[in-house]
């Protein structure tokens, strides 16, 4: 059998892009389930929600604002802190990036080995790496709970809805037009990242998405769900898998199973249902670990370095 690429380190395909308009103020920027950046064009400003991982490749997502407005970029919101999410924020050269106060102690207390963890796992992603200025990406506005921005007569709330991907995990809801923006809460045939997640938390979160009933949603990775039962299949999708992970490493655990063993019954288990779906193999054994972690001894997510990564990479796949 040989071993498989560490991580994402063997996915050299480029994706094709596509920027797809939701109303007159929402825009989706989609790349085949690589990470997706969302659009808010308001009266007076633009807000971008997730910048991509490097300045270079946020340029093409500006490029493609300025085919449909010449307002100024005024906000950049991070739905969490990732590497991936927030690296091109210096681009936009937005007046204000604004995040959680949660994600921004995770800033402080993992921002700079979960960069070099993240370049190291997916080169792919951070094109022109060099581009990244030196340093971390840092708020200049932190809420907690809820915060609303009015860009003119359009109201944009930004809502922690719960834990799930992240302890920071914000939404960007329009409730004018009942659009929602969820960052990697959820994801569209595309594998959820639950290296850093509340897999007891999480399901309920996705719940409480629900309930502000959008017609609308761009998911973290995966096309752009434009009618109501394209987000139900969403929301359901993400939870099932969640919840599938979930269930099989609390199984394991209880049988008194070591983490190897865990992740070898979870992968096969989950193989022929989600396999399909975009970077399953990448997240497997970041999921199945933290899972593991979360139903023995860590309620939290330990930081992953390049250097634990590559250990684990080498327990579950070598």
């Amino acid at each position: 059998m040989s071993t498989k690429a560490f991580a994402s380190q063997a996915d050299l395909q480029d994706k094709q892009v596509s920027f797809t308009k939701l109303s007159d103020h929402a825009y989706a920027y989609t790349a085949e389930g690589d990470p997706n950046t969302g659009v808010i064009i308001g009266d007076d400003a633009v807000m971008v929600i997730d910048t991509q991982a490097t300045p270079v490749m946020a340029q093409d997502v500006i490029r493609r604002i300025r085919e449909v407005t010449d307002k100024p970029i005024k906000y950049v919101v991070l739905s969490h802190y990732h590497a991936v999410r927030v690296l091109g924020a210096s681009a936009y050269q937005p007046e204000h990036i604004i995040a959680s106060q949660d994600t921004y102690d995770l800033i402080v207390e993992r921002g700079e080995q979960d960069k070099a963890s993240e370049i190291g796992r997916f080169p792919r992603l951070f094109r022109a790496v060099e581009s990244v200025p030196p340093g971390l990406t840092w708020p200049t506005i932190t809420f907690t709970g809820k915060m609303t921005i009015w860009l003119g007569k359009l109201e944009v709330q930004l809502l922690q809805l719960g834990r799930g991907h992240t302890k920071g995990d914000t939404v960007a809801w329009l409730p004018q037009e009942r659009i929602l923006f969820s960052g990697d809460l959820v994801e569209f045939d595309a594998t959820p990242y639950a290296g850093d997640a509340y897999f007891r938390d999480w399901p309920q979160t996705l719940d409480n998405i629900a309930a502000l009933q959008p017609e609308k949603l761009v998911p973290g990775r995966g096309a752009a769900l434009t009618t109501p039962e394209q987000v139900q299949q969403g929301l359901a999708g993400t939870k099932a898998f969640i919840s599938d992970v979930y269930a099989c490493v609390r199984e394991g655990v209880a049988a008194g199973k070591d983490l190897h063993t865990v992740y070898k019954d979870t992968y096969a288990r989950l193989k022929p249902k989600y396999g399909h779906w975009v970077i399953f193999d990448h997240c497997m054994p970041f999921d199945v670990t933290r899972c593991y972690d979360e139903a023995t001894q860590y309620p939290d997510p330990r930081i992953w370095t390049a250097e634990r990564d590559r250990q684990m990479w080498e327990t579950l796949e070598g």
